[in-house]
């Protein structure tokens, strides 16, 4: 009889460290029943929380669920990459699960509200404690040569960067693109919708896959002795901070006929709640919503059109254009971007009787 064929599995989580989740991962071998596994082909694993902040010793098992599965871009061979959500021994979502509390949002969602989202995450390269490329005493020139920049002067950690790119690809990950920052060290890479056929831009996806490609990053720097910080003000001083800068569109939004009026509609429902966006925007944002840095200060909300000091900045070619999305500028790079599209939902997707509702036009 032939031996089926084996192949080693990594299954992802986040943790319940605080105040932000770090991911964690373990491997098993697992029996391949078709060629292309997803996630319901797969065992229900389980491991000890009480090593991960999520349980006591007494009462240690939590159970992950796998919900989404690409391929191992770093092992090759028919290995896949894993991501779960974590479940108490009752089966039920544990409290730090913040996907589910996505999912719940998005099934309250109504019809034809269809949201998308596209996450622009920043993150700073350390080696020996000192961001990739400083000098061991004292200070880089000021910002402003290396934003997208080229050269061994302006640029350091590319070969990472396109590592780190390959290997979403290859994981099939909704990869946009990635630049250079404006602090020497920083980096961005895009996750989300692209125009390419058959493509989603939904929220819970997007999620994953960014999830996915911190995962990613920090593998490939892990195999280099580099680590990635995506704390808000990673430097302190005169340099800008990092964030996850949110694309977000619906139907209504993405309409040539209302457009710009649903987007108008969307940022007066931030501006309400902004208070409460910012509690979910991620740690420490205080440290980088300074007004300063191409920000705007933390306790004022403000848009405006190619604005990069507003709050939520509507690109000039959507007004232009008369439809599309608006920029999210507050959250961290340290967010979580299953609770910030949570919120973005629960705040512009609600129902409303008014002549913008967020739905699409009949």
């Amino acid at each position: 009889m032939k031996r089926a064929d084996r192949f080693l599995a990594e299954y992802i989580w986040l943790d319940g460290a605080a105040p932000t989740q770090g991911l964690r991962s373990k491997t098993r071998v697992v029996e391949r029943g078709t060629d292309a596994p997803d996630a319901a082909d797969l065992p229900v694993w389980s491991y000890d929380g009480s090593s991960t902040y999520q349980a006591t010793g007494g009462d240690s098992d939590l159970i992950l669920p796998p919900v989404r599965v690409v391929p191992d871009p770093l092992r090759g061979r028919g290995a896949v990459l894993v991501l779960c959500e974590v479940l108490d021994a009752e089966g039920v979502p544990h409290e730090t699960n913040q996907r589910a509390t996505l999912r719940d949002a998005l099934e309250r969602t109504g019809a034809g509200v269809d949201p998308w989202v596209g996450f622009e995450q920043e993150y700073t390269l350390f080696r020996d404690g000192r961001p990739l490329g400083w000098p061991r005493d004292g200070y880089p020139a000021p910002q402003g040569p290396f934003y997208c920049g080229v050269g061994a002067d302006a640029v350091f950690g590319r070969t990472l960067v396109d590592r780190h790119a390959a290997a979403c690809l290859a994981a099939g990950l909704l990869l946009y693109g990635t630049n250079a920052e404006v602090m020497p060290a920083p980096w961005e890479f895009q996750i989300g919708h692209r125009g390419f056929d058959g493509e989603s831009g939904d929220p819970l996806t997007v999620s994953d896959h960014l999830w996915l490609a911190r995962f990613l990053l920090s593998r490939v720097c892990e195999e280099e002795g580099v680590s990635v910080s995506l704390h808000p003000k990673p430097v302190k001083g005169d340099w800008n901070g990092a964030g996850a800068h949110t694309n977000f569109s619906t139907a209504a939004t993405r309409d040539p006929a209302n457009g710009i009026a649903a987007i108008r509609e969307a940022i007066a429902r931030l501006q309400v709640r902004h208070r409460r966006h910012i509690a979910h925007y991620g740690d420490a944002l205080h440290e980088r919503l300074t007004g300063l840095h191409e920000t705007c200060a933390i306790d004022i909300f403000r848009s405006g059109v190619a604005d990069r000091g507003a709050s939520v900045r509507v690109p000039r070619q959507v007004l232009a254009a008369g439809h599309g999305y608006l920029e999210d500028r507050r959250p961290g790079a340290n967010c979580d971007p299953y609770v910030v599209c949570r919120e973005l939902i629960t705040t512009i997707c609600a129902a409303t009787d008014g002549p913008h509702a967020l739905r699409r036009s009949a």
